[in-house]
């Protein structure tokens, strides 16, 4: 029974992998559209499900695995900046304040009836405005692509205070929730997980342990 990563993600593929299992990569057809009409976790899990959904109707006999990650500040759903201008935009909110980042995870196999979704949300504290650094992040680029225009396990950790929940939701894919989901669809894991989350071994990880 294959297993297919339903995501252009590069930090998906990675920390997927950490888990051990084999599995293939394809690109969803499915697009990404916020209404504002909807709430965060409603878009979200739509959106996961999308994804796999799309590849799951090339691939009926493999599971396929999709996810998304969105970001809420006081009941705004905030997706991926379109440019650097909406980036600074989105970072400058962001700043002094607590928000939500929500990661959903799609499981969806035809050929065996499974469509199941589930939800992980984590509170991210960022750090007080500080132009200067914010101007110095933009220009990495790294805002680029990243919902809420910042990456956590990059160099857009300097801009983060703490947060509160799994480290791996912020990234994009929390593999405490993917294990469970694939435990239920009958996949086991070659690995340790509580052996994994201990040691902590992806980029920043550590420095947000709780």
């Amino acid at each position: 029974m294959p297993l297919i990563l339903a995501s252009t993600s590069p930090r998906r593929h990675e920390l997927l992998a950490l888990l051990g299992i084999p599995f293939d990569v394809q690109s969803p057809s499915f697009e990404e559209r916020l209404e504002p009409d909807r709430t965060a976790s409603e878009q979200v899990q739509d959106f996961a499900q999308g994804k796999a959904r799309s590849v799951a109707q090339q691939r009926p006999e493999a599971v396929v695995l999709g996810s998304d990650t969105v970001i809420e500040l006081n009941h705004e759903v905030l997706g991926k900046p379109a440019d650097l201008a909406e980036a600074r935009s989105m970072l400058r909110c962001l700043a002094g304040r607590d928000h939500r980042v929500l990661t959903s995870v799609a499981l969806v196999c035809l050929a065996r009836a499974i469509d199941q979704v589930a939800l992980s949300v984590a509170v991210v504290r960022m750090k007080p405005y500080d132009e200067r650094a914010h101007e110095d992040y933009l220009a990495t680029r790294e805002s680029l692509g990243k919902a809420g225009a910042y990456s956590i396990q990059g160099v857009g950790g300097d801009l983060i205070e703490s947060i509160d929940g799994d480290f791996l939701t912020v990234v994009g894919l929390p593999l405490r929730l993917v294990a469970r989901l694939l435990a239920q669809v009958g996949i086991s894991l070659p690995v340790d997980l509580e052996a994994l989350y201990a040691m902590k071994g992806y980029p920043n990880w550590t420095r947000f342990a709780g």
